[in-house]
């Protein structure tokens, strides 16, 4: 498999920051994905250097959207070899026509196909929290969602949710691969292992085995616009990340080629 969308219904359980860290991740094995932003927020860009202060894109996912572009036009190579498709807050132009443009739930998925792009390069989607056509695109086009858990009862409540949406889309789709990640841990606290065990009793083989730890180093990449390899390469936050794209390989849920 080699579309994953990272997506919770919750916000700020780290979507962002997982989706960047895998995608070094993949780049420091030579592997650099496609990355997609297709949260209107545009953390992502906004992490990578790509925001109306500093380095507008000169294009964005939107256009895509709008049928302007490719995906492969907007995409912007990145020093590691990340080819990066920026967002814009015009994106969520896209959820506001729902009701007149109910085919770009399907949009994300023929074009990545017409493309070929999913099956040359393993391509990561950073998705907002909000359930609407962008999210329902990003899954639909998915073969693995990833579902970052903090350690809090609101970050569970929204894969639970999560968990509801995908059981939903099995109506639309055949069922999508989900892999839920505690993130943010810190081993032997009382909130990180309770969350732990109502995941695994809610999820149960779908629950990864590799954690994240809570690191400075995540603040410290966002603020150098970098990664966890290139700010501590032999930290516990770089550790974490090659084990969990080592968990996915070894499980075949990524596919890497060449």
């Amino acid at each position: 498999m080699t579309v994953i969308a990272v997506f919770n219904q919750k916000g700020g359980v780290g979507k962002t920051t997982v989706t960047a860290n895998l995608a070094a991740a993949m780049a420091q094995n030579g592997h650099a994905p496609f990355v997609i932003d297709l949260d209107p927020q545009a953390h992502l860009s906004h992490y990578w250097g790509f925001s109306q202060q500093v380095q507008k894109p000169r294009h964005s996912v939107h256009e895509f959207f709008r049928g302007v572009l490719p995906l492969s036009e907007l995409a912007v190579a990145l020093d590691n070899g990340i080819h990066f498709v920026p967002s814009h807050l015009e994106l969520s132009k896209v959820d506001a026509q729902i009701t007149r443009h109910r085919d770009h739930i399907w949009r994300l998925k023929l074009g990545l196909t017409a493309e070929m792009l999913a099956g040359s390069t393993p391509i990561l989607i950073d998705c907002g929290p909000m359930l609407g056509v962008l999210s329902f695109a990003a899954l639909l086009a998915a073969d693995l969602i990833l579902v970052p858990v903090a350690p809090e009862t609101l970050a569970l409540n929204g894969a639970a949710m999560t968990e509801r949406t995908l059981l939903g889309l099995e109506k639309l789709d055949e069922r999508k691969q989900r892999r839920y990640l505690l993130n943010r841990h810190t081993p032997g606290s009382v909130a990180s292992e309770a969350v732990l065990k109502q995941m695994q009793r809610h999820f149960y083989n779908e629950v990864l085995k590799t954690r994240i730890r809570y690191s400075e180093s995540f603040e410290a990449a966002v603020i150098g616009q970098s990664n966890v390899f290139d700010i501590e390469p032999n930290g516990s936050a770089a550790q974490d990340f090659g084990f969990l794209l080592d968990e996915l390989v070894e499980n075949e849920l990524v596919k890497l080629h060449g």
